[in-house]
């Protein structure tokens, strides 16, 4: 089972615009550590030893977390059920972390409740 590491991302401002997972090549740095912020689990740590450690991006290159990148983070097919060797422990803190930054984010937002 990989042991993946979770930490809240940093992000700036907030939006509801369309979501598509980000590339590295959509960021204006190629600096991991800057990176990972937007994220919340890596299967090598924080900072990652590689872009593709990375999963869950929240956070757009911008720096403002995305409601419909919450929701689907959380979602089974591209979210926490989909990512491989993640224990139910932290699967469960993963979607704790998500329901969290949604309610307290965007007020119209009903994420685990």
């Amino acid at each position: 089972m990989t042991d993946y590491e979770m930490h809240e991302p940093d992000f700036s401002g907030t939006t509801t615009e369309d979501w598509d997972d980000p590339q590295l090549e959509d960021f204006d740095t190629d600096d991991l550590d800057e990176v990972a912020d937007h994220f919340i689990l890596s299967s090598s740590g924080f900072p990652p030893e590689n872009f593709t450690d990375l999963k869950l991006p929240v956070v757009d290159p911008d720096g403002n977390l995305n409601k419909n990148a919450l929701a689907t983070a959380k979602s089974g097919g591209r979210g926490v059920g989909a990512v491989e060797d993640l224990d139910d422990e932290t699967a469960d803190e993963v979607t704790e972390l998500i329901d969290d930054l949604a309610n307290e984010h965007f007020d119209d937002a009903d994420f685990g409740e």
